[in-house]
């Protein structure tokens, strides 16, 4: 229940058209279940020799009732379409306006794909089921509700038959939710793997198809979703018997009203029932059995969608595991960097820390170089600048104070980080360099596109900074889209400039021009420079070598080569070995 009050809280201004749905549907109702009673007196009149003027005027309200019917129910189809649409509309803005408040670790424990499905599948199941709600599942309990009042006071004791095959409805649906709910639940766990399994092959296409393993790729895809087909078929066959469950009351309630209505009409005289009260019972009795039929639908349909609203209510009651303090600090003074006793777990339940006992010391104008292999956590080291993830233990402070303490904004607007995985969205050149700095001037761009190296091979594009960036960056090259990263980080004006391996696929030429405008241009930004090659950061100010999450050496170029024999062996691998790359 908790769950839907989640939901509910996104319906706003669409609760008017929920109201209004509400209200048709009941008055449709009232005036559907109103004609079989008028119906019977008209065939009691009839019996009883009525003129011809008066049945005329009978029909002519059995009509008006019908034509209201009518109308009411397609006024309640317009304003239930507006108030699910709307409702889904602000479920999916809420969520993504959540998601973006998360921080990694809030992204890590739902995963990209899970989220996708949640906005996606999930959202639609969820704007099904409310519309099922707003106007079925009300429709058909008032239509039982009012069908079983009178047929109770046309037929008397013969609508008991009524009440007999009710519970035996209740305790099937129930029996049939007990077992297919837990079939739904393992087939929305199913659907985020394969979501997963889709999105990691589209991504990765051209590796599959560097290795010639599209069939394999297909062939994992096929038992993936064979997989959720054989879910599926074992919670729809549970599901299919809400079918003859339901005709076996329809029928047997049809049966028992017509026999034994027949009976008292022949040996009574019509004194206990009459022919037009028999014919508004089996009226009544068509209508109880096909609401009971419409809410048995209901409960299969909420059965599947209350997964989905739990998963939809998951994310929208998640709490960003980063957030604002209550005064935050508005102001970053300068690009100073320190970390006292740094330690990190990317979750409690982890066998290892990703750091531990870092202690480290950078000032302002600094640059500064990480290397390190694969897996000894430099990545993990500079998340904890801009507080995309928090330390476990210890602290990191930014301008002599601890990033706790600065509004998220001001913190991240001082700290540019250029990521390992280089994102470019789709649109113009300018666009996507705007992302850095919204208000920048075209000066400002071409400015910043130079020091990144990047505005030489804009221009050779025929439209130069309006040309047009394909979804994923997939019409510019990997150094390219590197340096028009760099570029839009240098936008941002930041007092700390930190870039995560990002010169990776540029040459070596380019990526010394890179160094030399940032020492010459940006003398008072923090630079931190994550790379694989040594002459990436041999001139840096201060060099860090990292293994297994621990800082094992630091100092500048000709230290390391003293003191530390990790950094020795690199360079002597990446220069004697003729490793320039």
């Amino acid at each position: 229940m908790d769950n839907v009050k989640t939901i509910l809280k996104s319906l706003r201004e669409f609760k008017k058209p929920t109201i209004l749905t509400l209200v048709f549907i009941i008055a449709e109702v009232f005036l559907e279940v109103l004609i079989p009673f008028i119906t019977a007196r008209t065939i009691d009149d009839i019996n009883a020799g009525a003129s011809l003027g008066d049945i005329g005027l009978t029909c002519a309200l059995m009509i008006v009732a019908a034509m209201a019917s009518l109308a009411c129910g397609a006024l309640a189809g317009k304003t239930g379409a507006q108030a699910s649409a709307g409702l889904a509309r602000n479920v999916r803005k809420d969520m993504y306006e959540k998601i973006q408040t998360f921080s990694f670790s809030n992204i890590d424990k739902f995963s990209t794909a899970s989220l996708v499905t949640r906005m996606t599948t999930d959202i639609t199941n969820m704007q099904n089921a409310y519309m099922m709600c707003i106007r079925i599942a009300v429709r058909s309990p008032m239509m039982f509700i009012f069908a079983v009042v009178m047929a109770f006071i046309m037929g008397g004791t013969l609508a008991v038959a009524f009440v007999v095959s009710i519970p035996v409805m209740i305790f099937g649906l129930a029996m049939i939710g007990k077992y297919a709910m837990p079939a739904f639940k393992a087939v929305f766990k199913k659907y985020d793997k394969l979501n997963e399994s889709v999105e990691e092959n589209v991504r990765g296409m051209r590796v599959v198809k560097g290795f010639a393993r599209e069939d394999y790729e297909s062939e994992k895809f096929s038992t993936a979703s064979d997989d959720i087909r054989v879910d599926f078929t074992k919670a729809e066959r549970i599901v299919s018997l809400n079918g003859p469950l339901m005709q076996f009351c329809m029928f047997f309630n049809m049966v028992f009203v017509l026999a034994v209505g027949s009976k008292l009409i022949i040996t009574n005289q019509g004194q206990t029932i009459n022919v037009g009260e028999l014919s508004s019972m089996m009226i009544y009795g068509f209508q109880i059995l096909m609401a009971l039929m419409m809410i048995s639908m209901i409960y299969v349909m909420l059965t599947m969608s209350l997964e989905s609203v739990k998963r939809v209510a998951e994310v929208l009651n998640e709490k960003p595991a980063i957030t604002n303090p209550e005064n935050p600090v508005m102001k970053v003074n300068d690009g100073s960097i320190e970390f006292k006793d740094v330690h990190f777990s990317y979750s409690s339940r982890a066998q290892r820390e990703a750091l531990n006992d870092i202690d480290l010391k950078i000032a302002s104008g600094m640059t500064v170089g990480i290397l390190g292999g694969t897996g000894s956590s430099k990545s993990t080291l500079i998340q904890l600048i801009p507080r995309l993830y928090d330390v476990t233990t210890g602290s990191v402070s930014v301008g002599g104070i601890d990033v706790r303490e600065y509004d998220l904004e001001t913190l991240r607007d001082a700290v540019s980080v250029v990521l390992q995985k280089n994102v470019i969205f789709s649109g113009t050149i300018k666009e996507n360099l705007r992302w850095g700095n919204k208000e920048a001037t075209d000066e400002e761009l071409i400015e910043a596109c130079k020091l990144a190296q990047a505005h030489d091979f804009i221009m050779g594009f025929s439209d130069g900074y309006d040309t047009h960036i394909e979804q994923g960056g997939t019409n510019v090259s990997g150094g390219q889209k590197q340096r028009l990263c760099i570029a839009r980080a240098l936008l941002k004006k930041p007092k700390i400039l930190i870039l995560d391996d990002s010169t990776s696929a540029v040459d070596m030429k380019t990526d010394a021009l890179i160094r030399q405008g940032f020492k010459k241009f940006i003398p008072d930004t923090t630079k931190i420079i994550i790379a694989q090659r040594v002459a990436s950061v041999q001139d840096a100010d201060l060099i860090i070598v990292m293994d297994g999450g621990t800082i094992k050496a630091k100092g500048t170029h000709e230290e390391l080569l003293k003191t530390s024999d990790i950094y020795k062996e690199i360079y002597e691998q990446q220069t004697k070995g003729g490793d320039q790359e």
